[in-house]
């Protein structure tokens, strides 16, 4: 027994050595597949690490980020019942009322488009108002000032003791805002904060019909209570009463739902690098087994077994797998660092970067598990060669299993789908990837085959030498076509999907820049105002593109069921935010750009008696459940109207234009209390600071938006996102060229010997090259082409299914992916033809054995 024991430790020995030795002398050719896993694994475990370290950060920073364990909010002043609710709960200890408006600096003879809070109590709760000087987080309230965001404060050149106006006060800006509980940096972009004490927001004389603004409770926890639990039995009584409930904990649940989409494009981008490393292993691995076949036959003569002669590489595979893992894992660590550069602007706190355990691990499990598992299939050829192949001249392929092929490719199709569900977290989404891989690598597999078919069935004869000769390669024993076809096609596939996916994404951001497109909005304005405005605009040369009347209102019931009985109702599927919405309507007896009938008709006259046919949009209509003819009441401030729906609109809300969900027929809404919205396009700056000077100091309660600014800003955000995502894309490309090196320069030493057979009977160099040459352009141009071709399929399916968007296709993988990658191609394969060129044939076939 021991002596089997030890027979056994010494075989273990033995095949560690074998494989130590046998590495050693191949490191060259190995060396381009395990820097194809480092890549993989770094653009994997960057993202993770990444993700971790964003998900530890929120949960860590809820408290501070709310400023509360809790909050109540509310629309409008609380009602009798939710102000019971506050003080059954002991009375809020902080208090905010907020609102957008616009604020002027006197000094500086300038506005800006701000959002007020107005803050009392003991808020915030956790977490500190950042102020410079310190004392003015504290000076404010008792000397009734403001308190300015410093990024503002920087834009108009302002310093404490200037001041600034809000509606009809004038407040001395004690300090500037550097960090505050319950803003983030996107908000804070668009409207700097402006904090004020709450006993002075009603003094602005803001607070108007129209206005929308938000009244905040924020209330400690009190020690054991179960926010969770008092959630639950509130939550729904609030709801009833337009108010809502929210904990700390579901802030950090939104933070992260709110960047899990990011999160998980970049998982699927850098799982497209690994995967292309993966196709490198395979290629590699497959020419690599083939050179050692008759090396894996003279082992077995002299007694090797078929197991350990398989054990042998497969221990090589899995120890580069290992230190691909560990090299790829310390890169990604580093890379995740460059990451809070370029999104901290998307984030309403700074990451601290730290090291998680699990990202770690993963890498180096990924390294030797995905290592092991792609180079399966051509390690099995190991396993049947006969110990006869020594003796034989030709070149034969080893017979192999097709059971255990079939098991190794189930292996890697249910790895491939279990890891993309792992990171995209959709059992539909995953299957829909594997599938569109299978897809691709079958439809590869079948051009790679017919093309040789063709090329045997109607060999060009009458062709050059060089010609016949190129084409012959294709097909000729131990020849690389399928694998390097494969290769090429679907890291062509995979990086040309994913710049045409990127297109898609920001494409549904551009806005048509024409003069018929507004990008000065005017909000809050009063029915008295409208005239006056007209007026300001008009003379300056400019149109007043929209001057729309807006009238707020509630949903009363749906389909004869009351909202509050529906609020009860946990049985209904409506929409929640339907039943507590305040729906902001227009009527017109027209439609506009970006508005078309889905269903029904419009404009639909009202003839004076009888519900009050209406036009929703198609998001609004499948939230609520209804359909054409269904009745709904609204509770129009007061009054209680009953319509029902005449038509269904699908909006595209994507365009600068001014949408509505609920649009009334004329001669219904016109005495209702409302107020108006203009829009106008101001052809530059200057028009547009000199129009916003003039309205903000006659109308202080008008809201100005520039559009121009706004979109600058979100340009500036999808930059970031365009720039990580380009940076993560790199990593893809890299890994792709990188493979498609390791699979060109591995076929090397495939293509010695023939070629130097052709020197041997007097080909010249020149048609040496010339034969390679066509060899690579052709397998170039099928693989990228069909690669590219089916990139363009996916990336339509992919516009319409998930993107619900139109797909108009880039030609930039075209003009330069497609001659990119075939010159890539043609110039390793022209660069392994170097050494048959510039050495004697004997000395190749020296290097060669």
């Amino acid at each position: 027994m021991a002596k089997s024991n030890s027979s056994s430790k010494a075989g273990f020995a033995w095949i560690f050595k074998m494989a130590w030795r046998d590495g050693k002398a191949s490191g060259g050719r190995l060396i381009l597949f395990m820097s194809s896993i480092v890549l993989g694994i770094a653009a994997v475990v960057s993202v993770q690490s990444f993700s971790k370290n964003l998900e530890d950060n929120i949960q860590l920073q809820s408290k501070a980020l709310m400023g509360a364990d809790f909050l109540i909010d509310s629309n409008e002043l609380p009602s009798e019942r939710v102000q019971g609710i506050i003080d059954s709960l002991g009375g809020a200890d902080g208090r905010e009322i907020s609102f957008n408006s616009m604020a002027a600096f006197p000094s500086k003879d300038a506005s800006k488009f701000i959002e007020v809070r107005g803050i009392g109590g003991a808020f915030p709760l956790y977490g500190l108002l950042e102020t410079v000087p310190e004392t003015a987080a504290e000076a404010y309230r008792l000397n009734e000032g403001a308190l300015v965001d410093a990024t503002l404060m920087l834009q108009f050149g302002l310093k404490k003791g200037d001041s600034v106006k809000i509606g009809e006060l004038t407040f001395p800006i004690l300090g500037s805002l550097k960090v505050a509980p319950g803003s983030n940096a996107i908000s804070t972009t668009v409207a700097p904060p402006i904090i004020i004490p709450y006993e002075s927001v009603e003094k602005t004389g803001l607070i108007q019909l129209g206005s929308r603004k938000k009244y905040n409770y924020y209330f400690s926890a009190k020690p054991d209570q179960d926010i969770e639990a008092l959630d639950k039995v509130i939550d729904p009584i609030l709801d009833s009463e337009n108010a809502d409930f929210d904990s700390h904990t579901s802030v950090s649940q939104r933070l992260g739902k709110r960047y899990d989409n990011f999160v998980k494009f970049l998982n699927l981008v850098a799982f497209i690098a690994l995967l292309l490393g993966c196709i490198g292993i395979a290629s590699s691995v497959h020419i690599y087994v083939k050179e050692k076949l008759k090396a894996v036959a003279v082992l077995k003569c002299i007694g090797a077994t078929r197991q350990q002669s398989f054990l042998i590489y497969l221990v090589q595979i899995a120890g580069l797998g290992l230190i691909g893992g560990i090299f790829g894992t310390l890169v990604g660590l580093g890379l995740q660092g460059l990451f809070p550069l370029f999104i901290q602007q998307l984030l309403p706190f700074e990451v601290q970067i730290s090291i998680a355990a699990q990202p770690i691990i993963m890498g180096l499990i990924l390294g030797v598990t995905m290592s092991i598992l792609f180079a399966l299939l051509p390690l099995l050829s190991t396993w049947y060669v006969s110990p006869l192949e020594v003796l034989r001249v030709q070149e034969s392929s080893s017979y192999q299993s097709r059971r255990a092929g079939v098991l190794v490719l189930l292996a890697i199709t249910g790895f491939i789908f279990l890891f993309s569900f792992w990171l995209l977290d959709s059992w539909t989404s995953a299957f829909g990837f594997v599938v569109v891989m299978l897809a691709t690598f079958t439809i590869l597999y079948g051009a790679a085959s017919l093309f040789m078919w063709a090329v045997k069935k109607f060999f060009p004869a009458s062709w050059s030498f060089t010609g016949r000769q190129s084409l012959l390669n294709l097909f000729r024993p131990n020849n690389q076509t399928m694998v390097l076809v494969l290769a090429i096609g679907l890291g062509s596939f995979l990086i040309s999907t994913l710049y045409f996916t990127k297109d898609i994404l920001l494409s549904k951001t551009s806005v048509e820049a024409n003069a018929k497109n507004p990008n000065i909005i005017l909000l809050d304005v009063q029915a008295n105002q409208s005239e006056a405005l007209v007026n300001i605009i008009e003379p300056k040369g400019l149109e007043v593109l929209d001057n729309m009347a807006i009238v707020t209102m509630r949903l009363q019931s749906i389909k004869g069921v009351p909202v509050k009985k529906m609020h009860l109702d946990t049985t209904s599927t409506v929409k929640q935010w339907i039943l507590h919405h305040e729906f902001r309507t227009t009527y017109r007896d027209s439609l506009i750009a970006s508005e078309s009938i889905a269903e029904g008709k419009w404009p639909i006259q009202w003839s004076g008696t009888g519900p009050v046919a209406i036009s929703l949009s198609d998001n609004v209509a499948n939230d609520a459940e209804v359909a054409l003819g269904d009745t709904l009441v609204f509770n129009v401030q007061g009054v209680l109207m009953e319509t029902v729906i005449g038509s269904i609109r699908a909006v595209d809300w994507g365009r600068a234009q001014l949408n509505f969900s609920v649009l009334f027929p004329t001669g219904v809404l016109e005495n209702a209390p409302q107020f108006n919205i203009l829009t106008t396009n101001v052809p530059d700056e200057a028009t547009s600071a000199a129009l916003q000077q003039e309205i903000v100091k006659a109308f202080p309660n008008i809201t100005v938006i520039d559009l121009r600014q706004v979109l600058d800003i979100i340009q500036g955000i999808l930059d970031k996102i365009s720039w990580v995502i380009n940076f993560m894309a790199f990593f893809s490309i890299l890994t792709g060229i990188i493979v498609l090196i390791g699979s060109v320069r591995t076929s090397k030493y495939q293509r010695i010997r023939e070629s130097v057979l052709l020197r041997t009977l007097g080909a010249k160099s020149n048609q040496i090259l010339r034969i390679t040459a066509l060899e690579y352009l052709y397998l170039g141009g099928i693989g990228t082409g069909i690669g590219i071709f089916l990139s363009l399929l996916s990336s339509q399916l992919l516009a319409y299914f998930v993107f619900d968007t139109t797909f108009t296709p880039s030609w930039i993988p075209f003009l330069v992916l497609l001659p990119g990658v075939m010159l890539v191609v043609l110039g390793i394969g022209l660069f392994n033809s170097r050494t048959v060129i510039t050495s004697s044939p004997l000395e190749v076939l020296r290097k060669a054995e």
